[in-house]
């Protein structure tokens, strides 16, 4: 059988005439009912570190409890590590989500193993998911604050939990002042961003197409508020290794899928004049960029300097912010 959707320039699915879904609220409908399967394996994935998180918690090996020993505790503190869960696998799944994009928007393999309308859904979903998880991370962070300011009555502590977490610039305390605006950032881009493909119609597919280039800014946000505020992986040590070396293979694809872009219109050629010049050398720079960033992941993997914090000999014993009054 030969599919029902062909490609356009870019790798977008354009249905045949007179068989067009009846309205994007069927896509996006269609696409979360498609979601679900995705959407229970992050489930899974987050039960197992959640798991995990308690496991080394329990056993005196969590660098969370490094950075705040009063949190020894994962029966009081069990909102945290979920939260904490949730934005790892929000982080996984934003990685895959990445990689399926820089996919479908590069080269195109001769052979490849997978459609690219397989490709495409794949990356609604994990889209999809991503977004679920970041507010799911945001959420539970927000219940460990609620349930962590005794001090004051119930709609005191909801304000200040909320503010914490959704209000750039509320959060008061170490490096959350400037980790957590990062991550309200990336959740407050990611929205809007994964659901314009649902209103491309009505915005136009040239927008749609420049705004939605702007994921990756999502995807570096996160990136950097991992490894700011990321309390698993705070010290110099493999675990923080890890998370550089996996920002790899996004820098190469990105770097390939900016020399070699699956649309003609952007692809480089040469230089001309007039009011063309100014789009080609921007072009070039994204492309010296994106390859000054495989060069600066290689150097950081290979020479340990990653910006990780020295362990210290006397952890600090310092709660996460100082409790609200009356």
């Amino acid at each position: 059988m030969t599919s029902d959707v062909r490609p356009d320039e870019d790798g977008a699915a354009i249905p045949p005439a007179g068989r067009r879904p009846s309205g994007d609220r069927v896509a996006l409908r269609g696409d979360l009912r498609a979601a679900l399967p995705d959407a229970t394996a992050a489930v899974v994935v987050t039960v197992l570190v959640f798991a995990l998180l308690w496991a080394r918690m329990e056993s005196g090996a969590s660098d969370t409890v490094a950075v705040m020993p009063f949190m020894d505790d994962p029966g009081t503190y069990w909102m945290y590590l979920l939260s904490q869960a949730f934005g790892w696998s929000a982080l996984l799944w934003a990685w895959g989500t990445v990689i399926l994009g820089l996919l479908l928007s590069g080269p195109r393999p001769a052979r490849p193993a997978v459609s690219r309308q397989v490709l495409e859904r794949w990356h609604r979903t994990t889209s999809l998911t991503t977004t679920a998880l970041m507010f799911a991370h945001a959420l539970m962070f927000a219940a460990e604050l609620v349930r962590y300011e005794t001090k004051v009555d119930w709609a005191e502590r909801l304000w200040v939990a909320f503010a914490d977490t959704f209000v750039p610039g509320w959060y008061d305390s170490g490096t959350g002042q400037v980790a957590i605006p990062i991550g309200q950032g990336a959740l407050y881009l990611a929205v809007p961003l994964g659901l314009l493909f649902y209103v491309r119609h009505r915005i136009g597919a040239n927008t749609w197409r420049r705004l939605h280039r702007f994921v990756i800014v999502v995807y570096v946000l996160s990136v950097w508020h991992t490894l700011l505020y990321g309390t698993n992986v705070w010290y110099g040590e493999w675990p923080r290794t890890v998370l550089w070396l996996l920002q790899l293979p996004v820098a190469v694809l990105l770097l390939l899928r900016l020399l070699r872009p699956a649309r003609r219109a952007e692809r480089l050629g040469s230089a001309g004049g007039g009011a063309a010049r100014p789009g080609w050398w921007l072009r070039a720079a994204g492309r010296a960029v994106a390859g000054a960033v495989v060069v600066g992941l290689v150097v950081v993997a290979v020479s340990g300097r990653d910006g990780g914090r020295d362990r210290p000999t006397h952890p600090p014993a310092t709660a996460p912010h100082a409790q609200e009054t009356d």
